[in-house]
């Protein structure tokens, strides 16, 4: 838990920042040697000094993995989510193995059980609804309809509750019963709230859901150590904790769906402008609450719908990034460093995002398919960036031509610092000796 200094309000934000990474880098583990204390200490301190746009003794590797680790150990990705034995070997071996600058979690394989439990409808996940071997898959439809925006800009916590778990989650069907807790206003109106809960296929939903927390519990309690291992082990710190989302992907990606959400920007802009400021706090506090929890200045964000070829730059501006840049402020306000994971291509978007007044040195972009040296060329001097290294290449490509593609990337964008080495997507699929080229060269040739 980040330890909250008692002058915290009087804190200016980069001296709020500065608590947080500082926290972050005396993270009170109890290292299993010298050498694996000292190697934390140096990640961090090589992290902390590229957010804040300085030049570390070395580019620090932070790739992004998905489900590889499974495919390198040669195991399944069905078996990790219900195995934790497996899945402690499987993430401990890869640590080990390529020793990136930060830890790979374990704990977005997610597990299996709990899923099982709570009847998931719209995610597919490895042995049920797709291949053993794959990530999961998002069943996108539109589970806010069009005419339920009034529903959920009142009271978002009932609309999730009352509508939207009920249609995703198929052990909560009965939750569709339930009276919103902001009814219990006078005493004789409690009897009444609870009265939905007394029926007995809602009773069984909770049944259920008592069974799928029992299990999470374990799952957690798997995970915790399977992590430590890591960090205190091989001085490997934690870069993702927290997680949010920009309010249009919120909205986009969860409720409306990708078709629902661009015929809302023609045909109720208004109401889906409304409803994305209604969820600015709420994607805010959502961030902060994994950060604070696993005392982690970084707060996780993938993009989605607002890459080029969704939706013109005039578009962009006022549906997408007018509620993104809010959400960043929040967390920046509250010393968190986005991490923002940028999918598709930013080319058209750079001049915006740039151009934004979002203070230097309090956000880290991590890009995919966009044209690195306009990046350092319009974010250079003012925002942390990476990524880039495709994973074509790290799955089709030779060691020597990943080899040679990271050099040319560290001599176009990374001489003046503020540069973190990554792939740029999610890494599930590719070759050992390829993975081993990038992070290889990226220490060898990535000194400063």
């Amino acid at each position: 838990m980040f330890p909250m200094p008692e002058n915290w309000k009087e804190l200016t934000v980069k001296e709020r920042q500065t608590a947080r990474l500082q926290a972050w880098a005396n993270a009170g583990l109890e290292f299993t040697t010298p050498e694996a204390k000292k190697a934390y200490e140096q990640r961090t301190r090589m992290i902390s000094d590229v957010v804040q746009l300085k030049k570390p003794e070395r580019i620090p590797i932070i790739p992004w993995v998905g489900v590889y680790p499974a495919q390198y150990n040669g195991v399944t990705v069905e078996k990790l989510m219900y195995d934790y034995e497996v899945l402690g070997d499987t993430f401990r071996k890869f640590n080990a193995d390529f020793l990136p600058d930060s830890l790979v979690s374990c704990s977005m394989i997610g597990p299996g059980k709990v899923y099982e439990l709570l009847n998931i409808q719209h995610y597919h996940w490895a042995g049920h609804g797709t291949p053993p071997n794959t990530s999961y898959q998002y069943v996108e439809e539109e589970y806010m309809r069009a005419d339920e925006y009034d529903t959920l800009i009142n009271d978002p916590s009932h609309f999730f509750q009352h509508t939207y778990l009920p249609r995703v989650v198929g052990s909560l069907g009965p939750w569709a019963m339930l009276s919103p807790w902001t009814n219990v206003i006078e005493l004789p109106l409690v009897a009444m709230a609870a009265v939905p809960v007394g029926i007995p296929n809602v009773q069984q939903s909770y049944q259920k859901l008592l069974a799928a927390g029992q299990a999470a519990l374990e799952w957690f309690g798997a995970v915790g150590p399977i992590e430590n291992a890591s960090m205190a082990g091989l001085g490997l710190p934690q870069i993702i904790s927290g997680i949010t989302k920009a309010p249009f992907d919120y909205l986009g990606d969860t409720l409306r769906g990708t078709r629902g959400i661009m015929l809302d920007m023609y045909r109720q802009p208004a109401k889906l402008m409304e409803a994305m400021e209604r969820l600015v706090p709420i994607a805010i506090e959502l961030g902060l609450s994994g950060a604070n929890a696993a005392n982690s200045p970084f707060v996780f964000m993938p993009l989605h719908k607002g890459a080029d070829g969704f939706m013109s730059n005039k578009d962009f501006e006022k549906f997408y990034w007018s509620s993104l840049k809010v959400v960043l402020l929040g967390l920046i306000d509250a010393g968190a460093i986005p991490y923002i994971f940028v999918e598709g291509g930013y080319n058209q978007r750079l001049d915006i995002i740039s151009d934004s007044g979002i203070p230097a040195g309090h956000t880290v972009w991590m890009f995919d398919q966009t044209d690195m040296k306009e990046v350092k060329k319009k974010l250079g001097g003012w925002a942390a960036f990476g990524g880039n290294v495709s994973g074509s290449l790290l799955k089709a490509g030779k060691p020597q031509e990943v080899t040679d593609y990271v050099k040319r990337l560290i001599d176009d964008v990374a001489g003046d610092g503020g540069y973190i080495l990554a792939n740029g997507a999610v890494l599930d699929d590719a070759t050992a000796e390829n993975v081993h080229a990038m992070i290889d060269t990226g220490k060898e040739y990535g000194k400063y």
